[in-house]
């Protein structure tokens, strides 16, 4: 999955990622949490920008929580791919 020692749980509810290269002065965060609601759903929170600021937020809500973790993998792995580690 990834070439660090780290790797994503199972069922993971939340998920903090990194992406520094000092060449491009590039330093920043994506950050995912899922959190159920009162309703029997559940929602994904995703804040990213760079180290050091507060960032953007975006929320996302969801049937189950199931569905919301899924929404999480599957971000998780797409921002992998774009350089993004654990």
């Amino acid at each position: 999955m990834t070439d660090d020692s780290k790797q994503l749980q199972v069922f993971p509810d939340h998920v903090h990622l990194r992406r520094v290269d000092p060449t491009k002065k590039m330093r920043r965060f994506y950050l995912m949490t899922v959190q159920r609601d009162l309703f029997g759903g559940a929602s994904l929170t995703r804040e990213w920008g760079r180290i050091g600021s507060s960032g953007q937020v975006r929320m996302e809500h969801h049937p189950d929580e199931g569905q919301a973790v899924d929404a999480l993998a599957t971000l998780a792995q797409q921002k992998f791919k774009r350089g993004y580690r654990m």
